[in-house]
């Protein structure tokens, strides 16, 4: 599941007057509606697209739709990809934004270290929480955006107190370390039970040669899940994750928090926002680019499942480019008026995480108990995931739409 929480505000600081950036907005606006877009995408998985498709098999229009509400099998990439990655992206584009009110408001080095170890803490445990509603015991996992951002976010903060070139350097080791340790795990041989994984015998995405070091459940994070994990009290031994995530995938999301810190400097940064924005394009593009190129020469395949080095760049250089597209067009051309019910969610976010994963069933079922089970077949049984998935994300947003009114905005 893709999903995260509004880890910090994305204020400029609170005194205009002595601040460089006199030309930003009191809160940067771009930041809010592309958090708002991303969890906009997560919230509309209610539409359940690939039940339309399905019952529309001749239909291309709803498979690509349903095929960019899903997350690819392994190998690749939907606009459903992008969540995750969108959302560790905005912590790191914040962080600048944050550390410079909190130095204004006068806390001091260790209160904001100890505020940041707060926050992580209760980001990981909060992750667990909600993995394991609904189960007999806590289940211990750690591959939740929740968890996999509390578990990066101290080391963010450490490495935004460096300059741009320690934040780069930063991000260059822990990519080529992070791509040496699969690279150096043994690929397993022929014998190897791929369906004692969860990976079935003829699955069409497991490779040969060099690549193979990053084959679902049997590379070095599964390896090493299968022993950290089971250090926890479990209901069975972990033997795999079915979908492939893994507990060190928080290591090269700390990379693409990075890419987010980079681009928030640039954007708090003294040059003409005519430059900022040219930056962001090109650092966007470059970052596409070089990921793409890794990916297609089998160097390190894009993955998002366990993160890849490759899709760590790639994923970031679509960041790059949607906050660039966000940032003109909110922050620079102040067409601003289209985005409010993006901005409505991307201020809510925790909130908007919470509604969508604990009262989503509440309010389906009693949408239809209250309006009649007949009501959203008015178009035809094929349609009906596509109504009644709309009236929840409508009802979604009017409680969230709610919250804004009243100013109530639930943080971390």
């Amino acid at each position: 599941m893709e999903s995260a929480p509004q880890i910090i505000s994305a204020t400029s600081p609170v005194n205009p007057a002595t601040d460089k950036n006199r030309d930003l907005p009191t809160r940067l606006g771009s930041l809010d509606a592309y958090r708002g877009f991303v969890m906009f995408l997560m919230m509309a998985e209610v539409l359940h697209l690939s039940r339309v498709s399905a019952a529309s098999p001749d239909s291309s229009f709803w498979k690509f739709l349903a095929h960019h509400q899903s997350h690819v099998d392994w190998i690749g990439c939907s606009l459903h990809d992008l969540i995750q990655p969108s959302f560790s992206f905005l912590v790191g584009v914040a962080l600048p934004f944050s550390m410079a009110n909190r130095r204004l408001r006068g806390q001091t080095g260790l209160k904001i270290t100890t505020h940041v170890l707060w926050r992580s803490l209760l980001l990981v445990l909060l992750g667990v929480f909600l993995r394991s509603v609904g189960r007999n015991q806590t289940n211990w996992t750690f591959d939740d955006t929740l968890t996999q951002i509390g578990l990066g976010y101290p080391f963010l903060y450490l490495i935004g107190l460096r300059k741009k070139k320690a934040q780069w350097v930063a991000l260059v080791v822990i990519l080529i370390g992070y791509w040496a340790a699969f690279a150096l795990y043994p690929i397993p041989d022929v014998s190897f039970d791929y369906a004692r994984v969860g990976v079935p015998q003829h699955w069409p995405h497991l490779v040969d040669g060099f690549a193979a070091h990053w084959n679902k459940n049997s590379n070095a994070a599964w390896a090493i899940d299968t022993w950290f994990l089971n250090l926890f009290p479990r209901e069975k031994p972990f033997v795999f994750n079915g979908g492939g995530y893994a507990t060190l995938s928080f290591i090269p999301t700390l990379g693409t928090m990075i890419l987010g810190l980079i681009a928030g400097g640039i954007i708090r940064g003294e040059s003409t926002a005519q430059t900022k924005l040219k930056r962001l394009l090109l650092t966007g593009i470059s970052l596409l680019a070089l990921g793409a190129f890794l990916g297609w020469t089998g160097i390190c395949p894009v993955v998002k499942r366990i993160w890849t080095p490759s899709w760590t760049l790639f994923s970031g250089g679509l960041c790059f480019l949607l906050m660039s597209g966000f940032y003109a067009t909110i922050d620079l051309l102040k067409f601003r008026r289209w985005a409010s019910p993006l901005v409505v969610i991307g201020m809510n976010s925790i909130a908007a995480y919470l509604i969508a994963h604990l009262f989503g069933g509440f309010i389906f079922n009693n949408l239809k108990t209250n309006l009649g089970a007949n009501t959203f077949r008015y178009f035809g049984d094929a349609c009906e995931p596509l109504f009644l998935g709309g009236a929840v994300l409508l009802v979604f947003w009017l409680l969230l739409f709610w919250m804004y009114r009243r100013k109530i905005f639930l943080r971390i």
